[in-house]
């Protein structure tokens, strides 16, 4: 077995030894930079004060100031440059991910900074909304507060489950899925006009986990996938990881900017399409009738497959136009979920397709993870059957929509202007006039998590663009930080 420490690993215990180590005073004082460098609120490259002025402001002693920077050199997070004073230092390469787009790759070597020192990575977002739980009011959440959801129903579902009689627990899930969910998915899909037996339906380890399937059924090195630009950030990593070319497609109001999708079409012969129809992030925009139609038309003339991510539909008010029901799964693949309105943490998802694809899904399913996680599966199967979704769902859709309107509107009377009025959902897409990478960096440095635009493009440029949570509006310290970050 190799034991060799990878670059995360590393890191991750070199802060354990200076925040578990013993509870000195130098140690609190090592341990707070530490966390600011860790939560790159101080980049690398970044001079830290003299010795006398960093007494000074934590009001210790200067011999508490050396011990406290000698622990943070001991445990490679700072170095001393002799006569100049002490600097944080670059992280290795393979411990950050490297700006894709070719410019910035030269900006930085230009400004004398390591590749990906001024900008803020996906993983790091990902990590700071995973591990902080209060992130949920801040400007750059994906989740919604779990006092909106009914965390009560979820785990009576779960005793119930745990309650049942029989073997199953100990045995393997069908590789298809649990056949009382899938069934109860069909009967769900029939009310947005989608037809799909159960024979249609796949279950997996939520949206994130169908998009990887798909992918790997579908994507072969040196392939083309369009996505939407802006889109969901984690998908880009994963394509690429595959060997995908990525090429963007711009978001209009009404959905992929057709235009544009079409002249990109003389160019590129793509594998697929991803997108959302319904409730897009970060736009919160859905996709008008005849764009879906147009969109199909293309998709048929140039025989390329479209992903619609649907992980937001049940927070979207009223009927929404689908792809998946205007082409009942003949070149559409559908992909679903209840992260966002049940539980992150039950992690059910569900893949419709037609027959023929549905099978070749399973059977990759199967390489890759043997069978469904069918106790997940059965807890969520119960709150469906027991007819309790459907009330859960329109006390958080309820929450959402006046959450979001109060966001909308205070983000305006800042003068910030929003892409277009959302159709529902979680996310305002807003532009704040200047690069917020920086906004991004500031907030760090005050405790406020933002989702600057650059992640959500393919090619992660410098954007004037930021995703805004609909919760923002909670959090007043969050406003006043947004009403101040176009004058950083």
């Amino acid at each position: 077995m190799d034991t060799t420490p990878t670059p995360e690993s590393s890191e991750s215990a070199r802060a354990a030894s200076l925040r578990y180590g013993e509870h000195t005073l130098a140690t609190q004082v090592a341990a707070r930079v530490a966390q600011r460098i860790d939560g790159h609120a101080l980049k690398a490259g970044t001079r830290l004060p003299s010795i006398r002025v960093y007494a000074s402001e934590e009001r210790v002693s200067r011999a508490t100031v050396v011990a406290a920077y000698d622990r943070l050199i001991a445990a490679g997070y700072v170095e001393s440059r002799r006569g100049s004073g002490f600097y944080v230092r670059p992280r290795r390469a393979s411990s950050i991910p490297a700006a894709r787009d070719p410019a910035a790759r030269a900006g930085a070597a230009r400004a004398g900074e390591p590749l990906r020192a001024q900008a803020l990575d996906v993983v790091w977002l990902l990590r700071s909304q995973l591990r902080q739980a209060p992130a949920v009011d801040h400007p750059g959440a994906g989740l919604l507060p779990g006092d909106w959801l009914d965390g009560e129903r979820v785990a009576a579902a779960i005793r119930a489950v745990g309650r049942g009689r029989g073997n199953w627990l100990t045995k393997y899930g069908e590789p298809e899925g649990y056949l009382p969910l899938r069934t109860q998915l069909s009967q769900r899909l029939a009310l947005f006009d989608i037809n799909a037996g159960v024979e249609q339906i796949v279950t997996v380890g939520g949206v994130t986990q169908g998009i990887d399937l798909v992918a790997r059924h579908l994507v072969a090195p040196g392939d083309t996938v369009f996505v939407e630009d802006p889109a969901w950030y984690v998908m880009f990593a994963r394509l690429a990881a595959f060997g995908a070319k990525l090429v963007g497609v711009p978001r209009a109001a009404d959905g992929p900017d057709l235009s544009a999708l079409a002249a990109l079409l003389t160019r590129h012969q793509p594998k697929l399409f991803i997108l959302s129809s319904v409730l897009h992030n970060p736009t919160g925009t859905s996709m008008s009738l005849a764009n879906a139609h147009r969109l199909l038309q293309l998709a048929n003339e140039y025989r390329f497959a479209l992903v619609e991510d649907d992980v937001y539909g049940d927070l979207h008010t009223g009927r929404a136009v689908r792809l998946a029901s205007l082409d009942q799964l003949q070149r559409v693949i559908y992909i679903g979920g209840f992260s966002k309105t049940l539980a992150a943490n039950l992690r059910v998802g569900f893949i419709a397709a037609s027959p023929a694809r549905a099978r070749e899904l399973t059977e990759l399913k199967m390489l890759t993870e043997l069978a469904a996680p069918e106790l997940t599966e059965r807890v969520v199967a119960k709150i469906l059957i027991d007819g309790d979704y459907r009330r859960l769902v329109e006390r958080v859709r309820g929450k959402v929509e006046s959450a979001r309107e109060r966001t909308a509107r205070a983000l305006e009377k800042m003068g910030i202007r929003l892409f277009a009025a959302p159709a529902g959902g979680m996310f305002l897409w807003a532009d704040f006039g200047r690069d917020t990478n920086a906004i991004a960096a500031a907030g760090a440095q005050e405790g406020i998590l933002c989702a600057p635009g650059s992640l959500f493009s393919p090619l992660q440029l410098p954007s004037t663009w930021m995703r805004v949570a609909a919760t923002t509006s909670q959090n007043p310290a969050a406003m006043k930080f947004l009403a101040r970050a176009r004058s950083f």
